[in-house]
């Protein structure tokens, strides 16, 4: 057996890769540590669910193991730097979702600045207008080039910030954003979409100081995880009104408990991971993460190997 999915694929593309490589759908195998690493032995590559957990034991247990395919959700479970040591790609697709992402960020951003309403002159509450909004962005991604155009239609202007992106880089005004500090970020946006890829050094990068200077009534939309935001600086904004309300697609596990800073808040909304998740994306997701497994696993024009990195497959 040369592939081992584990992951609901479409019928389609599982044929696919079985005519080019000898395929096994074994999806009973999830949660089976014992039966998965036996499954692995004369496997070289798997493709598997976030649920797996690809660390470093597991990798040993495979000695044959090539790549490793992720079709859905990002890079939570995988221990890339085992997979690097142990000469194992890690295939994924982060373009495959962004269409999905930037529309499920849209019709956030205009439910809560509809739905969640702010004091007219005439004392009355109203909600707000996309179009006349600032929408900042944090993280340039696949999906914010996307959100970006889709903002533009409504007439929005479009502020950004990312960490690992100077000001001047190109990127900027070619995918029409304005580069801004984070501090301007969190100032002039009325909504602000996280889309920051998490890493440890990103933890509460939105922390106490840029929250206290956010602008007033300001909705937050979060596609990634939870953790950029600093738990209990986020509390005491949504308390004191600062953040009008904030919605996250993803919430780290027992933020929600009772003790926690954000326990009982009305003016918070949770999804379970839906921003990607649509037919399309699937199918894209699918197809992208084979035909990557399929160019690793036949033979290199001249018998070169490139280095073990993760691969997004466009």
């Amino acid at each position: 057996m040369s592939v081992l999915i584990l992951e609901p694929l479409e019928a389609d593309v599982v044929q696919w890769l079985a005519e080019r490589h000898d395929a096994r759908f074994a999806p009973e195998l999830v949660g089976d540590f014992e039966g998965l690493v036996e499954a692995l032995q004369h496997a070289r590559a798997l493709v598997a669910p976030p649920e797996v957990r690809i660390d470093a034991v597991l990798v040993r247990s495979a000695p044959m193991l090539r790549a490793i395919g992720r079709a859905s959700g990002g890079m939570d479970n995988i221990d890339v730097e085992a997979c690097r040591k142990a000469g194992v790609e890690v295939v994924r697709s982060q373009a495959s979702t962004a269409s999905a992402e930037a529309e499920f960020a849209v019709g956030a951003l205009l439910s809560l600045l509809r739905r969640v309403p702010v004091e007219g002159s005439d004392g009355l509450k109203v909600g707000r207008e996309l179009g006349c909004s600032t929408v900042g962005v944090l993280g340039l991604t696949p999906a914010t080039q996307v959100l970006t155009q889709l903002l533009h239609a409504f007439g929005t202007r479009v502020i950004g910030y990312d960490p690992a992106l100077h000001p001047s880089d190109a990127t900027w005004a070619r995918w029409g954003i304005e580069a801004v500090s984070l501090s301007l970020l969190m100032e002039e946006s009325d909504g602000l979409v996280l889309l920051l890829p998490y890493y440890d050094r990103y933890r509460g990068i939105v922390g106490e100081r840029q929250l206290e200077v956010a602008r007033p009534g300001q909705v937050v939309v979060g596609l990634s995880q939870s953790g950029l935001v600093h738990e209990a600086a986020l509390a005491q904004a949504l308390r004191s009104g600062r953040l009008r309300a904030v919605w996250f697609d993803s919430l780290e596990p027992g933020w929600l408990e009772s003790g926690r800073p954000l326990h009982g808040m009305t003016n918070l909304q949770v999804t379970p991971r839906l921003a990607g998740t649509t037919r399309e994306s699937r199918v894209r997701a699918a197809w992208a993460v084979a035909r990557g497994i399929d160019v690793l696993l036949s033979p290199p024009a001249g018998g070169a190997k490139a280095p073990a990195k993760a691969v997004d497959y466009y």
